[in-house]
């Protein structure tokens, strides 16, 4: 059996109504290029890299999701509001469908649970220092870089790709790729895609009917087949694809992602590809596999003449698990990268923002 732990920080998901409590966690999978794993267990194997088709995602969602909204302030410029589904939501759709007398792992009271559970369910406070980061840059307006890949690692609620599909949305962004992995399944089809699908309802609201009909007074969607097709048809006509992938990192994993982007790219298109991850380097294991992972994606795009950078959100020091964003710079800087802050938070548990991109 997987061993499981915390880290003696709050277990509570992050609220938009009060200052974000001090937590950790992340969704670290395999070392590419070496022979331990991010996250080693004796005689646990670990997830496969493994692939999920959306039509097949979105046939088995609920006929309904309770969502809450993240009210994120944007150094104030702006706001955003981000929306997410209900942890309860999702414990009462997994008592529907299973008769286990376990948890779900991630719905009890591990942030993370070594070799099974990632913290995928609940969001992390660097997702939201990665967003005001990613707004800072006016992606998808005239004149910024245009990101046609978004690869988020370790993304479970999706929060800065969320706020960079609703920036999409809001520039009529003609074409993207949004890459997102998880280290469990479980957590891409629970809360990952619903995230996706309540970003775009909400957005749509006052102009489509039908949308607006779905919507309740108690924050809920009815996921409806005709919303569902008015979701794909809307990804379709905007050249939006929403691509899922789970377990551990791996050369397998790294040969999966690839594979999509290969496809995903148009002909002569100004490709910029983003790869994100929050949280994601807590322990030294976690570090070096997301480190040789990401370095193995952006070397990958540099040998086919694309622009490629890494945001990376974490706190200074993980206590207990030996995990540190200045460890991850100085290694990264060590493999021949350039590495700059663009942010830093030192009020409660210190965290940072690092931009890394190949020479």
């Amino acid at each position: 059996m997987a061993s499981g732990f915390s880290f003696s920080f709050s277990g509570e998901d992050i609220e938009d109504d009060e200052e974000m409590k001090s937590q950790s966690g992340s969704h670290p999978g395999s070392q590419p290029l070496a022979s331990n794993s991010a996250f080693p267990v004796a005689g646990k194997p670990l997830l496969p890299a493994t692939s999920h088709g959306l039509e097949e995602m979105l046939s088995r969602l609920p006929s309904k999701v309770a969502f809450s909204l993240l009210d994120v302030d944007l150094d104030g410029q702006a706001n955003i509001q981000l929306p997410r589904r209900e942890l309860w939501d999702v414990r009462v759709q997994i008592m529907a469908e299973e008769d286990e007398d376990e948890t779900e792992p991630g719905l009890g009271n591990h942030d993370v649970k070594t070799g099974v559970y990632e913290g995928g369910f609940k969001s992390w406070e660097s997702s939201v220092d990665l967003v005001k980061v990613l707004a800072s840059s006016h992606p998808f307006t005239a004149g910024a870089k245009k990101y046609s890949n978004i690869v988020e690692l370790g993304c479970g609620t999706g929060l800065p790709s969320l706020a960079l599909f609703q920036w999409a949305m809001n520039s009529k962004a003609s074409s993207a790729s949004f890459i997102l992995a998880d280290y469990n399944p479980t957590v891409l089809q629970l809360v990952t895609l619903p995230n996706f699908i309540l970003a775009w309802a909400i957005h749509h609201r006052e102009e489509v009917p039908l949308l607006s009909e779905a919507f309740s007074t108690e924050g809920e969607l009815d996921l409806t087949p005709e919303i569902v097709e008015a979701f794909q048809a809307f990804l379709s006509a905007g050249k939006i694809s929403l691509l899922f992938f789970s377990g551990a990192w791996s050369p397998e994993f790294v040969g999966l992602i690839t594979n999509a982007q290969s496809h995903a790219d148009g002909p002569g298109a100004e490709q910029a590809t983003i790869i994100i991850g929050a949280e994601t380097i807590y322990s030294p294991f976690a570090l070096s596999s997301f480190l040789e992972t990401t370095l193995a994606l952006m070397q990958h795009e540099k040998s086919h003449g694309k622009v490629a950078e890494v945001l990376v959100g974490a706190k200074r020091l993980y206590f207990g698990v030996g995990g540190s964003l200045d460890d991850f710079v100085v290694q990264f800087r060590a493999r021949g990268a350039f590495v700059e802050q663009l942010r830093e938070e030192t009020e409660g548990v210190r965290r940072g923002v690092v931009r890394c991109v190949l020479p």
